[in-house]
């Protein structure tokens, strides 16, 4: 061991060995919120790997949660490791392929967001502008539909740049009339505000836990309706990012990987 310390260039940084100290502060940003003493107590509960059994429970556990938070019932339900950035990233890499027509309602940033990453899949993005503080009515989004014939459409329920809230009724509906599925940020209105993904048509629907879930950064929830699973599923076999590939998993409960005397082994459901 002393041999291996003579070997070190780098000292050890100064600020790593003092505790950070972090005050009390009461989170109301758009931003991440306080998360509850419970929420963090759970944090510190003993660490579990991949291969024990109980991990099988819990991902069915926040499924069922998802499921029951978005009010649907879709089997492509789950929650990514990562940001609501990560879970923007899934639903449109599993959605596109190079050359997709897509239509993004932009009215803040995260519309343009959307946009920037399509392009960087190779999409063929048509942009529907609003100024800031304003919203899209079923008008603004019809014209955009019958213009420019997407495959997808992109739109944030709760626009957290300029505090807008999007009415979502009856754009799934129309969304479907025109042969284009609807892909819904909700990242930073879940909890917050009525949304009903079985109900409201929607096809791939996400968000994140550390806004008004109340939890701790690092997880997007994201579910994908029959139709868009079906898309991702017919238009390409793999995603263009393995880790953001939804169909990869088997979270459909089309596959299910079970670990038997420490092997795995993949069984069907259906």
């Amino acid at each position: 061991r002393a041999m291996a310390t003579s070997l070190l260039r780098v000292a050890p940084p100064e600020e790593l060995l003092r505790p950070l100290a972090v005050p009390e502060r009461l989170l109301l940003g758009p931003g991440p919120s306080n998360v509850p003493r419970r929420i963090q107590a759970a944090g510190g509960r003993q660490l579990l790997g991949h291969m024990h059994p109980e991990v099988l429970q819990v991902m069915d556990e926040i499924k069922a949660g998802i499921q029951y938070a978005f009010q649907t019932r879709n089997r492509l339900t789950l929650a990514i490791s990562g940001s609501g950035h990560c879970a923007m990233e899934a639903a449109l890499f599993n959605l596109l392929e190079q050359g997709d027509p897509m239509l993004v309602a932009i009215n803040g940033i995260w519309g343009q967001r959307a946009a920037d990453i399509a392009r960087r899949l190779g999409a063929n993005v048509y942009e529907l502008l609003k100024p800031p503080g304003k919203y899209f009515t079923l008008q603004d989004i019809e014209q955009g539909l019958v213009q420019h014939k997407p495959l997808v459409l992109f739109i944030t329920h709760g626009e957290s740049s300029t505090g807008v809230l999007q009415p979502l009724e009856g754009l799934g509906k129309l969304c479907h009339r025109h042969g284009c599925l609807l892909l819904v940020d909700a990242v930073a209105s879940l909890g917050g505000a009525p949304i009903f993904m079985d109900q409201q048509e929607i096809d791939v629907l996400y968000s994140g836990s550390q806004k008004v879930l109340n939890a701790p950064p690092g997880s997007a929830p994201i579910s994908f309706s029959e139709r868009a699973r079906a898309r991702g599923s017919d238009t390409r076999p793999t995603a263009p990012s393995c880790a953001r590939g939804c169909l990869t998993w088997g979270c459909s409960s089309l596959l299910r990987r079970r670990w038997v005397q420490g092997k795995p082994t993949t069984t069907t459901t259906e």
